[in-house]
């Protein structure tokens, strides 16, 4: 096993068998008054047991979502050593994550808040982001992914619908627990030549509530998984 990468919540390791380990570590993205904030870029929280929360959550929906037909690179989880096995994903550039609203909060709100209030329902507004923490994360539009060559215009489409159709199956999915999802972030790579679903899917991507209430990312798991 060979250490290839240490990101903010996760370390990356490569197998022997050409799949790859993801180890889960307890820190939370935080906005700049040290608030959790699924869509920033700085670490501001360490929260002890968050990893093996997000881990669960993440194996909890990914069989869901690739059972109702969406590419995805999940293989396996471990719990307990709070790791999960994927296949080989290639990075588009040098990174997209793609944020699903459904309410405006967050930097929505920040760049439009003069056109709506917070907490608003959007219709799944999706958008495409470059991982790139110098410049806040910039979102791209079809035209400029298309020029830079980062995505085919075909492929821009394709993963915003994609987008919108796994979070609604998520927001779905906590519904059923009585849990409303507010925003999430995903991201994508290339699988075997095609878009798909790469990464964790947890609290620490997303923002949901209960009764109008947040959700705190290591209580979420505990909701959603609860019988």
């Amino acid at each position: 096993m060979k250490h290839i990468y240490e990101g903010k919540t996760k370390s990356v390791f490569e197998l022997q068998d050409g799949n790859y380990l993801l180890k889960f570590k307890d820190d939370v993205t935080t906005d700049k008054d040290g608030k959790f904030d699924p869509g920033a870029n700085t670490i501001g929280l360490t929260i002890d047991g968050a990893g093996r929360a997000g881990l669960r959550l993440t194996e909890y929906l990914y069989p869901r979502i690739e059972a109702s037909g969406f590419p995805t690179h999940f293989v396996a989880a471990d719990i307990d050593a709070a790791t999960l096995t994927v296949k080989p994903a290639t990075i588009i550039g040098n990174g997209l994550e793609v944020i699903c609203r459904f309410r405006a909060m967050g930097s929505f709100l920040r760049r439009y808040g003069d056109y709506c209030t917070e907490g608003q329902p959007l219709d799944a507004f999706a958008e495409i982001t470059l991982k790139d923490d110098e410049r806040g994360d910039p979102p791209i539009s079809r035209e400029a992914a298309s020029m830079l060559e980062l995505l085919k215009e075909q492929e821009y489409d394709t993963l915003i619908g994609l987008t919108k159709n796994i979070s609604r199956l998520i927001a779905k999915l906590l519904a059923e627990k009585g849990i409303e999802l507010y925003d999430i972030k995903l991201e994508f790579g290339r699988v075997d030549g095609k878009i798909a679903l790469i990464d964790e899917i947890s609290g620490g991507s997303m923002r949901a509530y209960k009764n109008g209430v947040y959700i705190k990312p290591l209580e979420l798991a505990e909701l959603v998984l609860e019988e």
